[in-house]
């Protein structure tokens, strides 16, 4: 109700105002992360090191928004190869410590490192003789003068204009925790095979495992003999649905003809009887060997603008792999 008695100058005007400080946002944050990197030392590297080669899980834990950093953090070391559980700071000192192994690294993260929940947790850590990390904004803190190593996540304000609602702050607590997780992951030489395996749902992870063999085995497989004639062509292309039919001869591809070979031949000739295979396909189709990923033969057809990819094993025929099939898989 509010915005329809707005006029149009005062909606320009907010508009303008709402970009600006959207901007100036981002300029803030922005300018924090590129400051972050300056702060890395030989605690950072220290800590990665002991994690790498640590026999445990890491345990994550924080207070408020850094909880939820924490939470996303854990997702990221899961998904890139290092075992790593939540633990909420305030669940921790009223009976969630067991979470905590003998060989577990436990991070606490605080932006102020002196909130209460982490002054408690901090020491109790220390006693159970597990290692560690404070990720926090102020190195002399509570939690700095505990933890083992320090990452060090200091920004001179919030993009909050009253400098007080945890944003830059837990912008940097987010871009700390990928670095570590980077750095582990390109330590442990973890692959996109390795990455497929902890996301094998979704688009994801089609990307990273679905092979053209998959696909074009649930296929038909269209073909015709290099002597068929035009309606047998069209009779093949059509009941198979998948666009197109493979051109054999002894077993031996030699074209293809696709739905726009059928059109192109339509316009060109006046009498189609007696044409042949032969005289309508595409000579030396393009094709792609079973075993690549499905997501090579999309990028193949994007490259060369065609809809359908002959599937082989070698010299063997194996079947089409269609632009829909890549579609309907979401890989498209």
């Amino acid at each position: 109700m509010i915005a329809k008695n707005l006029n149009f100058s005062s909606t320009l005007s907010n508009g303008k105002a709402i970009l600006n400080i959207a901007k100036k946002t981002i300029e803030t944050e922005a300018e924090a992360i590129q400051n972050l990197s300056l702060l890395l030392d030989a605690s950072f590297a220290e800590a990665v090191e002991y994690i790498l080669h640590s026999e445990g899980r890491v345990i994550v834990s924080g207070i408020g928004k850094s909880a939820i950093i924490a939470s996303k953090i854990v997702a990221t070391l899961n998904s890139t190869g290092t075992p790593a559980i939540f633990m909420h700071a305030a669940d921790a000192i009223h009976g969630d410590m067991g979470i905590i192994q003998k060989n577990d690294v436990v991070i606490l993260i605080s932006k102020s490192g002196n909130t209460p929940e982490i002054k408690m947790l901090a020491p109790l850590v220390r006693q159970g003789g597990n290692k560690l990390i404070g990720m926090t904004g102020s190195p002399d803190s509570f939690l700095g003068r505990q933890a083992d190593f320090i990452l060090n996540t200091f920004v001179e304000k919030e993009a909050c204009p009253n400098n007080l609602a945890p944003t830059t702050s837990t912008t940097a607590q987010l871009v700390l925790g990928d670095a570590l997780a980077i750095c582990l992951l390109e330590l442990r030489g973890f692959s996109s095979k390795d990455f497929a395996k902890y996301h094998p749902g979704g688009t994801l992870g089609k990307k990273l495992y679905l092979r053209v063999s998959d696909i074009a085995q649930a296929n038909q497989k269209p073909q015709v003999d290099v002597n068929a004639d035009v309606k047998q062509v069209i009779i093949e292309i059509s009941e198979k649905m998948l666009g197109a039919t493979a051109v054999m001869e002894n077993d031996r591809i030699m074209g293809i003809v696709t739905d726009g070979d059928i059109r192109r031949m339509l316009n060109k000739y006046e009498n189609i009887n007696g044409l042949k295979a032969r005289d309508i396909m595409t000579p030396n189709p393009k094709t792609i060997e079973t075993d690549v990923l499905a997501i090579k033969a999309l990028k193949d057809m994007q490259d060369k603008g065609i809809s359908q990819l002959l599937a082989v094993e070698g010299d063997t025929y194996m079947g089409v792999v269609h632009l829909h099939n890549l579609i309907n898989e979401g890989i498209l």
